[in-house]
């Protein structure tokens, strides 16, 4: 953080509480944005304004913690002012002034990101029948970027090792198309059931498979060697499926009908989630036509490798959990939350020090699991150095054939470049987005 911006934060902490202060911090949070003083008494009432409605109330902890990030606070000022993103499911850009008209909105093109517009942000899609129908859905850009990151190709491999909420699982498998295969894994079995729930309202889950487990250690390589998708007849000439009585052990095609034993199952699973215990065996909760896991034995799915070298996924996502600081619309629940909450949902250094841990074991498993030659992006909504620029470097002494690369799509993207070389920043302030961290890894031979 500047000399210039440290000031303007020590004044905004202690000035914002009273009437002047209010009247200064909003001077100070002008300056900071736009690198000009407030030059005429007109302009200070829209700027109150605008701290009204559009900054957040920020406490003095949450100050002193993006202080100690060297964070610049201005950048929560204008939440209220970045636009909402939402993409466009490749096949209705037709229907683009259906949808204008269905949101009562203009939709802006995004340049450098293909398939994304962006909307006014008080518009609400979750109502709209282009929502409901699946032909839209909500996404931050920045979000998309990391995605857009990994260039996804045709016939690519590719594994979200921290999948849910399920956006960025949906962007991935569009862009796969009709070709290769799809991996969604996360640990909370509820969660990642809304990812499948979205696979299916999109359409998207034919060559995607979703696994309930613990990102850290999950081992299951992509089935890349499979034959196309064929019915599994049992011992009476009918169909089966994984609890069908004459062969429980092959998968038939995935169904949301699920028998006592398979209810009698998840139970379990959530009893197990509930006591804080976590799974050895990956839980497989749904899988596509052409996924590659129709006809297999459960001992062909869940067969891992130590070493995957040559056999690994051509692309991995990690997108880490984190603190949330970078992301306005999670920043915004805490006035509803109580800003009390904040201390320990964000604030507390045993769970920063636990989350650096974490995405550093989630960035490593990842890696693991990716083919030499492979592409992994890690990121994470936070700003702060701990959990992004520390991770990276600490992550490449331990690791030797991993390699920092740019990302070349980057030249275009309205984003700044990070504390380590070839990494990218985007902020609201920056990008009109929400705050991500991006760094972009490939595998070399050993």
């Amino acid at each position: 953080m500047s000399s210039l911006q440290r000031n303007h934060s020590d004044k905004a902490r202690h000035l914002r509480h009273s009437t002047e202060g209010f009247r200064c911090f909003s001077e100070i949070c002008y300056q900071n944005l736009t690198g000009r003083s407030v030059g005429s008494k007109e302009m200070l009432p829209s700027l109150c304004d605008e701290q009204k409605t559009g900054a957040l109330p920020l406490p003095d902890a949450f100050l002193h913690f993006l202080e100690a990030n060297g964070l610049d606070p201005s950048i929560y000022t204008k939440a209220e002012t970045v636009p909402r993103y939402i993409r466009v499911k490749p096949g209705f850009e037709s229907q683009l002034l259906e949808i204008e008209d269905e949101l009562n909105c203009k939709l802006e093109k995004i340049t450098w990101l293909p398939d994304f517009f962006a909307i006014p942000p008080q518009i609400q899609i979750a109502g709209s029948e282009a929502y409901q129908e699946g032909k839209i859905y909500g996404m931050d850009a920045a979000s998309g970027a990391a995605v857009s990151a990994l260039n996804i190709l045709p016939g690519d491999h590719v594994l979200d090792l921290c999948a849910a909420p399920g956006a960025k699982l949906c962007m991935l498998a569009e862009l796969l198309g009709y070709s290769g295969s799809l991996t969604g894994v996360d640990i909370a079995r509820q969660r990642l059931a809304a990812c499948r729930t979205m696979l299916q309202k999109y359409s998207l889950g034919d060559r995607c498979r979703l696994f309930v487990a613990d990102g850290t250690s999950f081992s299951l390589l992509p089935l890349k060697s499979y034959p196309e998708t064929r019915q599994c007849i049992g011992h009476d000439g009918n169909s089966i499926g994984m609890s069908s009585k004459n062969s429980p052990d092959i998968f038939a095609e995935w169904t949301g009908k699920r028998s006592w034993r398979e209810r009698k199952k998840t139970i379990k699973a959530g009893n197990t989630a509930a006591s804080n215990q976590i799974q050895s065996t990956p839980e497989l909760i749904f899988y596509g036509r052409h996924s590659g896991v129709i006809g297999l034995r459960r001992t062909e799915l869940f067969h891992t490798v130590e070493v995957p070298s040559t056999s690994g996924y051509d692309k991995v996502l990690v997108d880490a959990e984190c603190t949330h600081d970078g992301s306005l619309k999670h920043i915004q629940k805490f006035e509803n939350w109580g800003w009390e909450t904040l201390e320990h949902r964000v604030l507390d250094v045993k769970r920063m020090d636990s989350l650096q841990h974490l995405q550093l074991q989630l960035l490593t498993n990842g890696f693991r699991l990716l083919r030499v030659g492979g592409t992994l992006v890690y990121s994470t909504c936070s700003l702060t150095v701990a959990q992004n620029e520390d991770v990276v470097k600490q992550f490449l002494l331990r690791n030797s054939s991993a390699e920092l690369q740019h990302v070349e799509a980057a030249t275009d993207w309205p984003c700044r470049s990070g504390g380590i070389p070839g990494t990218l920043r985007f902020d609201p302030k920056t990008s009109q987005t929400s705050g991500l961290f991006i760094a972009k890894f490939t595998r070399l031979a050993s």
